[in-house]
């Protein structure tokens, strides 16, 4: 630790799975700090065991990060050199690290990017999907109506999109994807770099099927086929599903003109096109309107 002189926080990638994937310089890094932040110590202390690396280790994690930050750094501008790490890939895309990095930024601290493994890059790139352009999502919000917002966002964007999700709430976000993007090419990633890595390919229907049948257990990244011409036609061709979102949105609990707005925004149709469905639906169902 140097007196009078701020230290500087290091960004540093660790492997997903496999211990081999993590860098001479990450290695280096964490031998020469004064503290380590982790998302999980005990998981940290599994991989500097490992490699014979001995240091002080502070917990950062979802729950205690604004505490934390403040703690880190006083202690980064006092001259302690500190590395953030999380469980896996890299600190702060979709773990743990944005607020202590705004902090440190705040107080003009250092901020240096160890690089290394990350999930989302893994996948995408043995994907089979475009990799020119793509939406990384993280984790889509948990509540069906958030979710189905959110992917509304992304009906019409052409790039691959990319989620990280949960194996207990993987069926049903496969489901609501399906709803609201419609049938498109998808790849779930499995387990990347770890001993039972996998890769299931096809279109999500498909998969959708597959994964039903099985105990799902692990971590998964899913890339989905953005909007391409082939998206577009086979959309065209049901719908994009809006007689599923008409069950599923129209309820007695707010406005029909409200609930006909949300699944324009879900959809990219007008509400004009989206009440001529709806008048068809329902005398096809022999039901009334109402507004």
């Amino acid at each position: 630790m140097l007196e009078g002189k701020a230290g500087i926080l290091y960004l540093v990638a660790t492997p997903l799975g496999n211990l081999e994937d993590i860098t001479h310089r990450a290695l280096r890094i964490l031998s020469e700090v004064d503290l380590i932040a982790a998302e999980d110590t005990r998981h940290t202390l599994k991989l500097l065991n490992h490699f014979q690396i001995k240091k002080s280790l502070i917990s950062y994690y979802q729950h205690n990060e604004r505490e934390r930050a403040d703690q880190i750094v006083e202690k980064i501008l006092a001259g302690a050199n500190v590395a953030l790490v999380s469980d896996a890939g890299m600190p702060g895309i979709s773990d743990p690290g944005n607020l202590l990095v705004a902090a440190a930024i705040e107080r003009a601290i250092s901020v240096v990017p160890i690089p290394g493994a990350s999930a989302v890059i893994t996948a995408l790139a043995a994907s089979g999907l475009d990799t020119a352009s793509f939406w990384f999502v993280g984790f889509l919000p948990r509540k069906k109506k958030d979710q189905s917002m959110k992917l509304g966002e992304m009906v019409k964007f052409q790039g691959t999109l990319v989620f990280y999700e949960a194996p207990h709430r993987l069926l049903a976000t496969l489901q609501n994807i399906y709803q609201v993007l419609g049938e498109r090419r998808i790849v779930v990633a499995r387990e990347l770099t770890k001993i039972h890595e996998e890769f299931l390919r096809g279109s999500l229907s498909q998969t959708l099927e597959k994964l039903s049948a099985r105990e799902l257990k692990g971590e998964f990244t899913v890339l989905v086929e953005g909007m391409s011409q082939n998206v577009k036609n086979c959309q065209n061709s049901t719908n994009i599903d809006i007689q599923n979102l008409f069950q599923m949105k129209i309820t007695n609990q707010s406005s029909l003109r409200d609930q006909l707005k949300e699944i324009a925004a879900l959809t990219g149709k007008s509400t004009k096109e989206l009440y001529q469905l709806y008048l068809e639906t329902q005398k096809k169902r022999g039901g009334s309107s109402s507004s």
